[in-house]
């Protein structure tokens, strides 16, 4: 910035900033096959509400990760998929993908004991 002005204390800040949350970087994901209309996101994403996941695409399109494509058609039909820029991020997808396979059972056995400890 001109100004000296860093809004970030550290590169991975910027990263969360962009991915961060819940669903974006789930949505991402969904993203790596190709373009994808609303309601089929919706589909993959079952546990996702409708508003969350409007919200969630219009960030991602304001970051200029995703591009939303509207078709004139009737009925109008709109698309989602991930910019060049968006694209960037398809190791950090990929490497979160890796990690939670291998991960998934250590981490889902931990919250178990957690829940039963407290229940």
């Amino acid at each position: 910035m001109a100004n000296g002005y860093q809004p970030y204390g550290c590169p991975v800040e910027a990263t969360i900033d962009v991915i961060g949350g819940k669903w974006k970087a789930v949505i991402l994901f969904q993203l790596l096959e190709g373009p994808k209309r609303f309601s089929e996101i919706r589909r993959l994403l079952p546990a996702v509400t409708q508003r969350m996941l409007t919200l969630q695409l219009r960030e991602l399109e304001e970051d200029n990760v995703v591009h939303r494509e509207i078709y004139q058609q009737i009925p109008p039909k709109v698309e989602y998929s991930l910019t060049e820029f968006g694209k960037t991020l398809e190791p950090i997808l990929l490497s979160m993908l890796t990690w939670g396979e291998r991960y998934k059972s250590q981490i889902i056995e931990r919250k178990d004991t957690i829940k039963t400890q407290s229940g």
